[in-house]
């Protein structure tokens, strides 16, 4: 049987794929933003609740399974090499909607030194998307069970799996014995599981779209194979993508994971499923070109953005007046009194309500009885 489609069938295929992911990309960006407003708005209220809930993260937590849904889907028709790099839409959104939700108020000579590189960074992700998914492998077979049993046992694919293995060996012994927990260990260690994710997303989403059109494939034990092996990549890559987010800055933790993630989902297309078999050199070029601008775009949107500046009160009494003053690294800070006071006056990067903190204005009275007074001598109390 002929597994390979035609050219129109093809480009039909690729643009479906390329549009569910944009799609994805952006959904999932708009639902983290609910979700973050979701806890800074239960973070400003004295309700007593969890975030869960709240009905505002639970319609992010819906609008991220369909993204991610879409995201899924899109595997099954495009590359791996055109689906990888558009993950870079989610980091365009993102930007994006972060720099509405500020509304900073600047004139324009301030605004284009504060923003320029984002907007850079804009223009430089815009165009290379084009390239690339213009440019970008336009053939792919379907992924009948057979067909993914015959690439996993050729020996391209063993060498790439066992170079793999070897290496993720390596880093998870350095970095869990000799803790190098290095941002670049880390996410070597999120890529490598990466490359399998990416493999197993689009065998498991092939299979399910044959099976949706009456070949069933879910009765092969490959299926059952990839199944597991996507789970489990998808559950370790996110464990690691933690940590590294907690022990690094996030911006640059984004912006190395997309580029270290990119190169390895794309080589594992290019060696598992053979995607650049059938392109010219051309077209090659022009897709590294359009991936290049891509990364730089990244790295020119997550280096413009503000860093949380760390903001770390204490509290003293004003015993004259009675009114808490709140100090930070010296100065003081003397907040609006009104039978209680507010770190409001304090608004931090993340815009986060204000949590309103109760004063006891009485002072307590310690009184100090000695056991060996005078005689007539009066007890002596000290504020």
């Amino acid at each position: 049987m002929d597994t390979q489609p035609e050219q129109g069938d093809s480009y039909t295929d690729n643009l479906i794929g390329t549009l569910l992911a944009i799609f994805g990309s952006v959904i999932v960006s708009i639902s983290l933003s609910i979700q973050k407003y979701s806890h800074v708005t239960l973070a400003g209220t004295k309700e007593q609740r969890t975030f869960y809930n709240t009905k505002t993260w639970w319609s992010g937590f819906v609008f991220i399974c369909i993204g991610e849904g879409a995201n899924f889907v899109s595997y099954a028709f495009a590359p791996i090499a055109v689906v990888a790099p558009l993950n870079a839409v989610s980091v365009l959104t993102s930007s994006i909607l972060g720099f509405l939700f500020l509304r900073e108020k600047s004139k324009a000579k301030d605004f284009a030194k504060n923003h320029g590189l984002a907007f850079l960074g804009y223009i430089f992700i815009i165009g290379g998307t084009y390239l690339f998914v213009s440019f970008g492998p336009n053939s792919h077979e379907k992924l009948q069970a057979e067909n993914i049993v015959k690439h996993l046992i050729g020996w391209p694919v063993l060498l790439y799996m066992l170079l793999e293995i070897i290496a993720f060996c390596l880093l998870l012994y350095f970095y869990k014995q000799h803790n190098a927990n290095y941002l670049v260990v880390v996410l070597l260690l999120v890529a490598l599981l990466g490359s399998v994710t990416v493999i197993t997303v689009k065998a498991v989403s092939g299979m399910l779209l044959l099976t949706l059109e009456g070949s069933m494939q879910l009765d092969y034990p490959i299926f059952s194979v990839m199944f597991v092996c996507m789970v489990a990549s998808v559950i370790f890559q996110a464990r690691f993508l933690s940590q590294a987010c907690n022990l690094h800055d996030p911006s640059l933790a984004a912006c190395v994971n997309y580029i270290f993630s990119t190169i390895f989902a794309v080589v594992a297309g290019a060696v598992f499923y053979l995607e650049f078999q059938k392109e010219d050199v051309l077209h090659i070029c022009m897709f590294l070109l359009g991936s290049a601008l891509c990364f730089l775009g990244v790295f020119l949107v997550t280096k413009s953005r503000k860093k949380a500046k760390i903001f770390e009160p204490y509290v003293t009494m004003d015993v004259a007046n009675g009114v808490p003053t709140i100090h930070d690294n010296g100065l003081v800070v003397q907040p609006d009194f009104n039978g209680s006071f507010s770190y409001g006056a304090l608004v931090n990067n993340d815009g986060v309500a204000p949590t309103t903190l109760p004063v006891n204005l009485e002072h307590p009275t310690v009184t100090v009885r000695g056991t060996d007074l005078p005689y007539g001598q009066p007890d002596l109390k000290k504020d």
